[in-house]
């Protein structure tokens, strides 16, 4: 039994009784790398029998074992408050900010947000949907909604950078509602199948490996390794590559991590590109089943301190419900853990634009608490 039962057991079963016709014919899916693509991606180091790898071949496949145990925990959750109690919430969109030049990072909950930097806008993840799922009525639904309408009242963005291709990060949705302001999508290798599928011109995609970097307008964007895996349907798994992202700019150094385990590579990261003014680490929706593909709140910071972040955010939390911890417990703990390690750790609600100028004097509340 695959992970992918963590990112919607109730989707991917939906999804596993539909016929094969209609799969194909079924857009939110998106696509997979065809054979001129594969051959492309035959001898890399992160390729081996057809599909991408992790540097260190960690395992993320879910065990039948494992995957009952998620079974029952779904359905027997105890007094576990995995969704927030009412409306969560979210600050107001400061849109003059946000269409400012100003050296800024907005964060719309979960792993996404908008970067402003050195003049231009970068938008990371764009998941702004209603469900992390294919299907429209089933999957794990958003704690506040209306997102989507954001897309219309965003200023022209010059890139869209994806992590990797799993439906919490990439989004059906929010990409047709987002391409025609795009000026370019830097993804993945393999991920620009899905966004030819989706309408976006092959000339407005650059796949990138794990270290190759490209210029946007003075800006270095690379893209680093993480320890993940991809796929958006039964039999696509590792079929497209995942990492995170250093963006280099004048006076700013911004790194994401992607989803994915700790390891060594965060150290390799923080020795090439760091140290980062913010760091944006993943830290929600884990479990020990599958901790070589999820971080602990507690590695996050760790990772933090291993890439030379002077600033970190919890990011991957806040949006949806994806493992089976309180919907809290992410920021709780790396809260505590950033006071014993000394990180400073910056905790913007969802909505929130946070100027990377005064980044030395933003002081974090505990919104969650309310």
């Amino acid at each position: 039994m695959r992970k992918l039962m963590l990112y919607s057991v109730a989707g991917v079963a939906a999804v596993s009784v539909m016929s094969g016709a209609f799969l194909k014919k079924y857009a939110p899916l998106g696509s997979s790398p065809n054979q001129r693509q594969r051959d492309r991606f035959a001898g890399l180091d992160n390729y081996r029998e057809g599909k991408f790898a992790n540097a260190d071949e960690a395992e993320t496949e879910i065990h039948m074992s494992e995957g009952l145990s998620m079974l029952k925990d779904s359905l027997f959750a105890g007094d576990v408050q995995r969704h927030p109690i009412g409306e969560l919430p979210v600050a107001e969109i400061d849109w003059e900010l946000i269409k400012s030049e100003q050296d800024s990072v907005t964060w719309f909950g979960h792993s996404s947000v908008l970067l402003s930097l050195d003049g231009h806008k970068l938008f990371i993840d764009p998941m702004l949907g209603d469900r992390a799922s294919p299907l429209s009525f089933a999957g794990s639904l958003r704690y506040s909604k209306g997102w989507l309408e954001v897309a219309g009242r965003l200023p022209a963005i010059d890139a869209v950078l994806l992590t990797h291709d799993h439906y919490d990060h990439l989004d059906y949705e929010s990409i047709r509602a987002l391409k025609d302001k795009v000026g370019h999508f830097y993804v993945p290798l393999g991920v620009g199948a899905h966004l030819l599928r989706w309408g976006v011109e092959a000339q407005r995609i650059t796949e990138l490996n794990w270290w190759d970097e490209v210029q946007l307008h003075g800006l270095t964007l690379a893209l680093t390794p993480s320890k993940h895996f991809s796929g958006r349907g039964l039999f696509n798994r590792n079929s497209t590559l995942w990492g995170g992202w250093a963006v280099i700019g004048d006076r700013i150094r911004f790194y994401t991590s992607g989803d994915g385990g700790y390891g060594s590579h965060f150290k390799e990261i923080g020795e090439k590109y760091g140290p980062f003014d913010i760091a944006l680490m993943e830290g929600g929706q884990y479990d020990t089943r599958w901790e070589t593909s999820h971080m602990a709140p507690e590695q996050s910071v760790q990772a933090a301190l291993d890439i030379r972040g002077d600033k970190m955010m919890l990011v991957h939390w806040a949006a949806f419900t994806l493992a089976f911890h309180s919907w809290t417990d992410p920021i709780e703990r790396a809260s505590k853990e950033a006071v014993r390690q000394g990180v400073e750790l910056v905790t913007p609600q969802v909505g929130e634009t946070l100027p990377l100028e005064k980044l030395a004097t933003y002081t974090s509340a505990h919104w969650w608490e309310r």
